[in-house]
């Protein structure tokens, strides 16, 4: 079993949902974002997704754009993903990383999954990258024991979430709302009804996101669903901040809030 098996196992065990928050490296700069990332874990969070910024990220909201670019501009590196990775990890969390696949790809496949095993990385959700076409990454993940979280959607036909469902491991995403990334008023109306298409042909764990931002969504998707995920919101507390460490505050206060969402009593 994997360490993301392995958090399940003991989140259903507790009967509560996970909660998994996401913030890119290197946002607003690489200091703030691993004291950003170890006040997610203080919180409550059980897994961050650790974003890799790319300057074409094609299905992210504004919120996370911004984000992107900020750390683009203050200079990360795709090395510096991975110091964000060990904090994660020596914080006591699981931690893997958000990335379009043209990055790693430009990185070396092998030596990406390589140094995200040695930073203390589970695993590497693919927004773009379809299982069909997946194939490197497929051997160099079972090669250093990394999971392969792949994306579905609404629209996503009953083949099409059996095959992702066979080729994931870790969690299935499920994109609850078409369209790109951000923070919504009332979580997604599909969202049940794409988990429970999900429940027909995996036992898999299924994590639900896109649109969740405060406590009463989370407990919302708790209800149906083995994993929250909270990007934007997260996001948007560190860009409204007035100071780096006024959204480090920030950031452990919306964790607060999430976990006591998720907790399904």
């Amino acid at each position: 079993m994997s360490r993301i098996d392995d958090l399940f196992e003991r989140t259903r065990a507790e009967d509560r949902a996970a909660l998994v928050g996401y913030l890119p490296a290197g946002f607003p700069d690489l200091k703030t974002s691993i004291a950003a990332v170890e006040a997610l874990v203080e919180g409550g969070v059980d897994l961050v997704e650790v974003g890799l910024p790319y300057s074409d990220p094609v299905m992210d909201g504004p919120t996370i754009q911004a984000a992107a670019e900020t750390a683009i501009a203050a200079g990360v590196r795709t090395k510096d993903v991975f110091e964000v990775v060990r904090a994660v990890a020596d914080a006591g969390a699981v931690a893997v990383v958000m990335t379009y696949w043209n990055p790693v790809e430009r990185y070396g496949v092998e030596r990406f999954a390589a140094e995200l095993v040695a930073a203390g990385g589970a695993g590497l959700i693919t927004p773009d990258l379809i299982p069909d076409e997946a194939g490197e990454w497929e051997a160099a993940s079972r090669t250093h024991g990394l999971d392969r979280i792949y994306l579905v959607a609404p629209s996503s036909t009953d083949e099409r979430l059996a095959m992702t469902a066979e080729a994931a491991s870790g969690f299935i995403y499920a994109a609850a709302v078409m369209g790109v990334t951000g923070a919504r008023e009332q979580s997604s109306s599909l969202a049940p009804t794409l988990v429970g298409r999900l429940r027909e042909v995996t036992d898999k764990a299924v994590g639900v996101g896109i649109g969740v931002s405060n406590g009463e969504q989370a407990h919302e998707v708790a209800a149906f669903a083995d994993a929250v995920i909270v990007g934007s919101a997260i996001v948007r507390r560190v860009l409204d901040a007035e100071t780096p460490e006024a959204g480090v505050d920030a950031v452990r206060e919306l964790a607060r809030e999430l976990r006591a969402g998720v907790e399904r009593s």
